[in-house]
């Protein structure tokens, strides 16, 4: 049966279309859930498009149907805004629990924060694989709080972070980006790996500053709710990477790191707290070896103590313990694990560093094992004659 879509009828057939299919069959129960999430009245015209008992056909939204004339133009925005937010209320974006998850360093500071419930944007920043976003996304998990995280690159835009045009069902619409998804919903927004992007993050600069936002695509401005905040995680302090470590990280703009209210450097755990961390993870995946993680974490203690003298330039993160203790769970063999997980640096470096292993696992004391005896072994390469 045809039936004349008003904007309202026509965003609610739209949204069930979404949920079940253009132009399908539905009972009441659908039209039920389809209208609230659609953010209109149960759509009691629908019994016309009546074909069975309890059974009701889609019309095609195929093609565009007219708005009619007594519709105000400036309802449009909200229509749109409306079955976003209506999509965004459907979704759970409270992080899951990390089964062995250790709460160390910077913890209890951030949890502070968030649960102050104030906008407080804060810089996050550290090596590589020591915890920053896990611990950000754990600690939401813990309070049950929302958080949409945003993995930024060079090429993430104005359109990605607030939203563009779409296509939906044949028809151009205006989409909300995560940030702004982020601001209604009154939650943290993580802008993980941050000094990767690129200039075009300036595009924040007044939702870091908690004024709200202009959308000038829709015209439109978005004021954050109660609970909206900003964290950011980085390898640097966004000034870029001299020594080519992380390459592709950006020198960011000094006014928008100024927004951010503080930044925290977060180093790689004790080795007390790193052992707990490697424990938990032979726990949860079913291997347990106690003397297995003491020597993990002693072996990468020595590294690093290596690497921040200037020894070596590889070094070996938690989030690398961790590969090591799942390979060894699914292999049974350590030595074979730590060659699988050191094999992607260049091979002077592994071969030094599954020798250190092979020190400290054959039991020779800690203090013996010194970090010129793996600055030797890294730099042990023949001299080229001069001829």
């Amino acid at each position: 049966m045809n039936v004349k879509l008003t904007p309202r009828k026509k965003l609610f057939v739209e949204t069930a279309a979404e949920l079940f299919g253009n132009g399908t069959i539905i009972n009441k129960e659908d039209a039920r859930v389809a209208a609230e999430k659609a953010g209109v009245p149960y759509p009691t015209w629908f019994k016309r498009c009546s074909v069975g008992y309890n059974q009701f056909k889609l019309p095609d939204i195929d093609t565009p149907t007219p708005v009619s004339d007594d519709t105000p133009v400036s309802e449009a925005p909200d229509m749109v805004m409306n079955l976003i937010a209506s999509n965004m209320e459907k979704q759970d974006l409270i992080p899951s629990l990390f089964e062995g998850f250790v709460p160390w360093g910077n913890y209890s500071t951030i949890k502070k924060i968030i649960k102050s419930g104030m906008f407080y944007p804060v810089f996050v920043t550290g090596l590589s694989g020591n915890g920053k976003t896990l611990m950000i996304e754990q600690l939401h998990a813990e309070l049950k709080k929302e958080l949409i995280r945003i993995n930024i690159t060079i090429e993430t835009d104005e359109d990605d972070l607030l939203g563009g045009f779409r296509l939906i069902n044949g028809e151009t619409k205006f989409v909300p980006g995560p940030v702004i998804e982020a601001m209604e919903r009154g939650c943290t927004l993580l802008l993980d790996e941050c000094d990767l992007g690129s200039n075009k993050l300036l595009a924040l600069q007044p939702v870091l500053e908690g004024k709200g936002v202009f959308l000038k695509k829709v015209n439109k401005w978005i004021t954050a709710k109660a609970g909206f905040n900003v964290m950011a995680t980085a390898n640097t302090k966004g000034k870029g990477s001299e020594d080519g470590r992380f390459i592709g990280t950006n020198i960011l703009n000094e006014a928008f790191l100024e927004r951010f209210a503080i930044t925290i450097e977060q180093p790689y755990p004790t080795t007390v707290t790193e052992k707990k961390i490697v424990l938990g993870s032979m726990k949860k995946y079913g291997s347990v070896d106690d003397e297995f993680a003491t020597n993990l974490v002693t072996w990468a203690d020595v590294i690093r103590k290596t690497f921040y003298d200037g020894g070596v330039d590889e070094v070996i993160s938690t989030r690398r313990l961790d590969h090591i203790v799942k390979a060894f769970t699914i292999f049974g063999d350590k030595m074979q694990s730590i060659e699988l997980c050191v094999a992607r640096f260049d091979e002077d470096t592994k071969d030094s560093f599954m020798d250190l292993y092979t020190k400290i696992d054959a039991g020779i004391n800690v203090e013996a094992v010194d970090e010129d005896l793996l600055l030797d072994e890294a730099n042990d390469s023949p001299e080229e004659s001069p001829y």
